[in-house]
């Protein structure tokens, strides 16, 4: 019984994913956000539950990961999908003048993002070198990227967000840079550990100790600089020499 409680919180990640994308669609991004926020809390616990209860399996290596593609591929770039139609572009002149090739085209930018997180995860599946850390931009932390911005918009005050929100080139080249962070190489910080000692683990803590100042100095509106720091962070840190 017990090597089935694994895939079924996985299954619940994708449950997640999926709600989120119906959300999503219907215009209701704060819940998509939120729900996706949920799923990656499935996703940690269902490889929790497996280390605990010793319940590993190659179906749950392989569902995991195909539950990763809805809950950090599909659903985000659902939601970058109704940020970039929402812009101006689609209803000022430039749309409405008969440029509907081109629209599509902008439309379907968001369509790189499942697709470079589907490579990621096959690429992760047989890479045996991403054990302690990672190779370009794990698919949560591209889901995170994208729900910050919804919930620093929502909940925030600062007058910046909704630029980002309101600019199609912005939103565009988001889309492509953090897509594309997800199939490069650029060795980032894995947020596992098998201990909490500083050492061994200084990139995490620094992490830790800039993420939980910048929440308390601009509430919900900072989670829009966690991975922004992450990948700063794990730049850094390896080039650092502890003592």
């Amino acid at each position: 019984m017990k090597k089935h409680i694994p895939n079924f919180i996985t299954s619940l990640n994708l449950a997640s994913g999926f709600i989120a994308v119906i959300f999503a669609f219907n215009g209701d991004l704060v819940t998509a956000s939120w729900l996706i926020l949920a799923a990656m809390i499935f996703d940690f616990l269902d490889g929790l539950s497996a280390r605990l209860l010793k319940a590993y399996s190659e179906i749950g290596k392989e569902l995991d990961s195909l539950a990763d593609v809805v809950s950090f591929g599909v659903a985000p770039a659902v939601i970058l999908y109704q940020l970039i139609t929402g812009t101006h572009y689609f209803s000022g002149p430039e749309f409405t003048n008969g440029l509907v090739i081109k629209a599509l085209a902008i439309q379907l930018i968001p369509v790189i993002m499942p697709v470079c997180a589907a490579l990621r995860l096959a690429k992760f599946n047989i890479d045996t070198t991403q054990t302690t850390s990672f190779k370009g931009l794990p698919t949560p932390a591209n889901a995170l990227a994208v729900v910050s911005v919804i919930i620093a918009d929502h909940y925030g005050s600062s007058s910046i967000i909704p630029q980002i929100t309101g600019s199609l080139g912005i939103l565009i080249i988001f889309t492509i840079i953090i897509s594309l962070l997800m199939v490069t190489r650029i060795p980032l910080l894995s947020l596992k550990t098998s201990h909490l000692k500083f050492k061994g683990n200084e990139g995490r803590y620094i992490l830790l100790g800039l993420i939980i100042p910048a929440l308390a100095i601009f509430g919900l509106a900072g989670a829009i600089l966690i991975i922004p720091l992450y990948i700063i962070v794990s730049l850094i840190t390896p080039l650092i020499k502890w003592k």
